[in-house]
């Protein structure tokens, strides 16, 4: 498969009707957890939300948020059960950074998210810190976004 673009792969912008698809793939919503599928019906609706789709229907989506003092935040990235480890995650961090409008782009997992961390990792990501109280026993560690992954923010503002 082309890590590059897997599977023709096509990086889009949801609309308010992808709701219900997204939360089809996402393993939290798929099971049942309704403030989850509420939350990507918002996402949806505020234009939030980037696809990663195939030919079958979407492989995974990202949302972009602007909230975490105000820099750019990937407040949830989610590849299908049926997607993963096939760089569709990769695919949405690096079309998410190229999105982002801010000069920094955050984001964060918990401590026990291995997979999370390796895509990190893998995509040369920073850990910049570590907040204990989220969830109980599983402290969250925060990551940053190399400044070369992103849009030359600073250039545009100029």
């Amino acid at each position: 498969m082309d890590l590059e673009n897997p599977g023709g792969l096509v990086m889009r912008r949801a609309n308010a009707s992808d709701w219900a698809g997204l939360a089809r793939i996402d393993s939290l919503a798929a099971a049942g957890d309704h403030a989850r599928r509420a939350s990507i019906r918002r996402w949806c609706e505020q234009g939030l939300v980037l696809v990663a789709e195939g030919a079958s229907g979407p492989w995974g989506y990202s949302v972009l948020e602007y909230t975490f003092f105000e820099q750019g935040f990937v407040t949830m990235l989610m590849v299908a059960p049926t997607a993963r480890r096939q760089g569709v995650g990769t695919h949405l961090l690096k079309a998410t950074a190229a999105a982002c409008t801010t000069a920094k782009l955050f984001t964060s997992t918990n401590v026990s998210n291995h997979p999370m961390q390796r895509l990190l990792h893998r995509v040369s990501w920073s850990p910049v810190g570590l907040l204990h109280g989220l969830d109980e026993g599983d402290p969250e560690l925060f990551y940053l976004c190399p400044s070369a992954q992103l849009r030359d923010v600073v250039e545009a503002e100029g």
